[in-house]
């Protein structure tokens, strides 16, 4: 243990001279304020003494700082945490949202109309606009709430040294200098190093990968400087946990100076890609603002050469792109994406940007970390073979005493197969573990060791013994053994308790146990032995020996367990499912081959023909190289967050669209590089949440399945908007244009296409961006980055749609002007006939192969309401006085409404013959499609 730092003004004695004092005072706080502004990398301090690095760091490993230099030290170096985001002002965050293309071409749209002095369309514009910004801001600074509910960044207490008292406060407190105390089940508050190291041990997964916690002392090492996290044995690093033992160390980093730190700058300098709808969207704004306005031009040339007024034209100009933009088209977006955000929600998962939900559709690729997201990180006994060959396995996961172990497919019993519970006994007495409440106190293996003893009844046997002596496990031994003396048996002799590597355990054995009989071993036993350790090892399972006797040189071996990481419940059948319908799974982890291929195959990942790749093979590579053979490799181990990364950008240049999974710090910066990045909610580190764009609250991998059912529909919805929003719009166009050109009278006033486009079209619009997951639509392989959003089979249906309603319209119109006379009449019965078109139109584009008898009349209540809202609303038009007044209206007969009823449904009609005709002709060609998917 280091000695107390001279530096400290607490050494000064009480008789010192009043001058002696200031002087000695003033070159103390001197020095100290030149140290403060010191930090300490971790492979600097790793290769100090520790009274070194206090003394570097003006500090004292006793006394600890006092609150004012603590103070002092925090306003240079500041709080230990990190700048996530610099908080951006509300009012910059919802103007931020008018950047949207289509936004911007609304308000130009109301511009223009200002200037015309047509305030009644400029108002409706400006509500649109309101609507759209306000619903994301909304919805988007919800999510950014939530977020904030769940991480937490930091460890949330500490134990610190100051002033000479050991004192809890917030980890955030923390400054370099500082002595901190660890002890079992501490999550590490910032970057330590150790100078007091007691059977110290701790869980560095995070930034490894490794399952086995990581062994402290406090002795400097020379290390490279390249050396990474794992080979720094006497720092503790932030963010990692203490399985077993205490410690004291000295804080040298903290928040970004701190190795997590170091992983969290990376993060922020990868720059997170566009999401397939910000593309589409802002490409299909594109494409409406350039047709629109072409054909407008087109008009108003046309106009100017049959000799009308400029003034006249650049109104109808106005007029037709009111008509044309379709201003719902946002809003329903937003609110559909909304709305998937939501249903995440209840489903446990959390996702920052609303256009999330709807990449997940697109994701084919998901690279996941191993340990922690594929894996519980909790050691399993899975597998126990006796001296005397009983095969059994164990079922149950986790540190409890839930599971049964069985022979040949039975329960054992302990008449029968005592040879199982004299291994339970020998790996429950030599071991250092505790099991309270499901929490695991100690190492995994030793806890798994316990949890085994636990199925079998057996855990209390230390109550049994009394333990005399302890030989500690190393890294160079490969063993631990115990000596033990029963208690209240004084007849019965003292015996040693071994667990190891089975080589090293077989080493110090000279008989095993053959139905409680020592027999001598011989070399073909030993030469079975090790074969069946061979193979257990093959099947990725950790192999521990166990033998016990009167003294070392000269024991019994009993027997060997076979551990492993287990994978979570249901991963399994969701990499099934997720492959059958198109999403290749990659494990990325910093196992061994042999684990990490025996993983593979258990979860379904690696089968026979499939390839692992190393980190080592990983960094010969280029990114060309690796995106080559990537496409076959379904399992990558002992990687680095740098190989990682490299992993993503190699399959996101293939052109693939990549989902990371992952909880460690490790993970971070291949999250933010990933076009999703996935985050364990419950285990996951801050910085690995922050760059995640989704965090999974209860960490089940299942719920990827549920975000990508979500996306796939989500596309699909918005799909079937577009569909009637650019048919109602295009036919609105249309049909001013066809009037125009013709030299007949507007068919529609302003406040008609007023109606039509924002009041009409808002309610069934939204309602269809809530249609029911479709089933087979899940099943689909997942869409192609590059498919846009109109495709020819989408604008096939549009022009369709929007050729009826304008011949059905301008049929009434042409009907009800045989007199050449326009009236209230006249205008009434054409803008319910296209009102009454859109209505029908909106219920075809429900789905866009199946037909509505198929999918449910009744199935989207909400659309039910928007269209049956929809009617009442036009129905008050005509025949409600003050409207008829507004909307220059006059009340319909009976007989008319049915003839409108009857010829606007035909776009329906016409719609369900359709999807009947292709869906026939279809059937046979999607049979051979799927057969030829499900073998590949």
């Amino acid at each position: 243990m280091a000695s107390t730092s001279g530096n400290s003004l607490s050494s000064e004695g009480p008789c010192t001279k009043q001058g002696e004092a200031d002087v000695s005072d003033s070159q103390v706080i001197l020095m100290n304020s030149e140290m403060a502004v010191r930090t300490i990398k971790s492979a600097d301090a790793a290769a100090m003494s520790a009274e070194d690095v206090t003394y570097a760091l003006g500090a004292d490993l006793h006394h600890g700082l006092t609150h004012e230099e603590a103070a002092q030290r925090r306003k240079i170096h500041g709080h230990n945490d990190f700048e996530i985001n610099e908080d951006e002002p509300l009012w910059r965050k919802y103007l931020g949202q008018f950047k949207d293309p289509l936004i911007m071409l609304l308000l130009a749209s109301a511009f223009i109309s200002v200037c015309m002095r047509q305030f009644d369309d400029a108002v409706s514009i400006t509500v649109a606009i309101i609507i759209v910004v306000t619903v994301a801001f909304v919805q988007e600074y919800r999510s950014e709430k939530s977020l904030e509910e769940l991480t937490k960044l930091m460890p949330p207490s500490c134990h610190c040294v100051r002033q000479g008292k050991l004192d809890d406060f917030l980890a955030r407190d923390l400054v370099p200098g500082d002595t901190v105390h660890l002890s079992v089940g501490d999550r590490v508050p910032a970057d330590v190093r150790l100078f007091e190291a007691i059977d110290l041990q701790i869980d560095e997964s995070s930034f490894t990968g490794e399952t086995e916690p990581s062994t402290k002392f406090t002795f400097p090492q020379k290390l490279a400087s390249d050396t990474g996290v794992a080979n720094k044995r006497n720092i503790a690093f932030m963010g990692t946990l203490v399985r077993c033992g205490r410690g004291k160390g000295i804080v040298i980093g903290t928040g970004e100076n701190s190795e997590f730190g170091e992983i969290f700058k990376m993060m922020q300098g990868e720059e997170a890609p566009k999401t397939p709808l910000q593309k589409n969207m802002g490409l299909l704004g594109k494409q409406l603002s350039f047709y629109s306005f072409c054909i407008i031009g087109l008009i108003m040339l046309l106009g100017w050469l049959q000799g009308r007024k400029m003034l006249d034209m650049f109104t109808v100009g106005v007029s037709l792109a009111v008509a044309a933009i379709p201003e719902g088209l946002p809003i329903v977006v937003t609110v559909t994406l909304a709305l998937g955000v939501m249903r995440m929600a209840k489903r446990n998962a959390i996702v920052k940007k609303l256009p999330i939900v709807e990449t997940l559709g697109c994701v084919n690729v998901i690279c996941s970390d191993k340990t922690g997201t594929l894996t519980k990180n909790e050691m399993t006994v899975t597998s126990v073979v006796t001296a005397d060959g009983i095969i059994a396995e164990v079922t149950g996961v986790g540190y409890n005493s839930e599971g049964l172990v069985y022979v040949e497919g039975a329960e054992a019993d302990p008449h029968l197969h005592g040879s199982i519970w004299q291994i339970a006994e020998v790996g429950c007495l030599c071991n250092n573990a505790e099991i309270r409440t499901e929490q695991l106190l100690g190492q995994p293996t030793e806890g798994a060791l316990v949890a085994f003893g636990m199925k079998l009844g057996i855990f209390k046997v230390q109550s049994h013994y009394k333990r005399l002596d302890e030989i500690p496990f190393s890294s160079e031994k490969k063993w631990m053994a115990v000596k033990c003396a029963p208690r209240n048996m004084e007849k019965l002799p003292e015996e040693y308790f071994m667990k190891g590597a089975i080589e090293q355990v077989l080493q110090q054995c000279v008989t095993y146990n053959s139905r409680g009989t020592a027999i001598p071993l011989t070399e073909k036993q030993l030469a079975e032995y090790y074969h069946t350790a061979q193979l257990m090892g093959r099947a990725g399972l950790r192999v521990l020996g166990m033998a016990r006797g009167p003294a070392l040189g000269k024991l019994t071996f009993v027997g060997m367990v076979g551990i492993i990481d287990p994978p979570r419940p249901g991963v399994a059948e969701s990499i099934r499912t997720l492959q059958g319908g198109g999403v290749h799974i990659k494990m990325v982890t910093g196992d061994s081959e042999d684990t990490a291929v025996a993983i593979g195959s258990r979860l379904g990942l690696y089968a026979h023909g499939s390839q692992a790749m190393s980190g080592e093979e990983i960094e010969k590579m280029d990114i060309r190289e690796l995106s080559n053979r990537i496409h076959s490799v379904s399992v990558f181990y002992r990687t680095s967050p740098r190989h990682k990364l490299k992993i993503v950008k190699a399959v996101q240049a293939n052109g693939d669209i990549v989902c990371m999974t992952g909880d460690g710090v490790n993970d971070a910066v291949a999250l933010k590089t990933a076009d999703i990045g996935v985050a364990m909610g419950k285990v996951g580190t801050d910085v690995c949440k922050e760059a995640a764009d989704m965090i999974l609250v209860d960490d089940d991998f299942f719920t990827i399945m549920s975000a990508i059912e979500e996306g796939k529909s989500i596309f699909y919805n918005i799909k079937n908007f577009v569909r009637f929003q650019l048919s109602t719009s295009i036919a609105a166009l249309s049909l001013i244009a066809l009037s125009t050109m013709s030299g007949l009278p507007n068919p529609l006033n302003a406040m008609q296409i007023l109606w039509i486009n924002i009041i009409m079209d808002g309610p069934p619009a939204q309602s269809l961006g809530v249609e029911p997951v479709d089933k087979d639509v899940v099943r689909k392989p997942p869409r192609s980055i590059k498919d846009s959003i109109i495709n020819k089979s989408l604008l096939g249906n549009v022009l369709m749609s929007a050729i009826i309603i304008v011949s059905g319209t301008l049929w009434v119109f042409h009907r009800e002007m045989l007199d050449n006379i326009i009236t209230p009449r006249d205008t009434t019965m054409t803008f319910t006939c296209f009102v009454f078109f859109d209505m029908f139109n909106a219920l075809s584009s429900r789905s866009q192969t199946k037909s509505i008898f198929k999918i449910g009349l009744f199935t989207n209540r909400v659309f039910l309401y928007a269209v049956g809202g929809s009617i009442i609303g036009q129905l008050l038009v005509i025949y409600f006085p003050p409207l008829q007044r507004v909307f220059q209206t006059e009340a319909l007969r009976f007989e008319d409404i049915i003839l409108l009823v009857t010829l606007t449904s035909t776009v329906f009609i016409a719609s369900e013959v359709k999807k009947l005709i292709l869906n026939v002709q279809s059937k046979p060609y999607d049979q051979v499609k799927i057969d030829e998917f499900n073998y590949v």
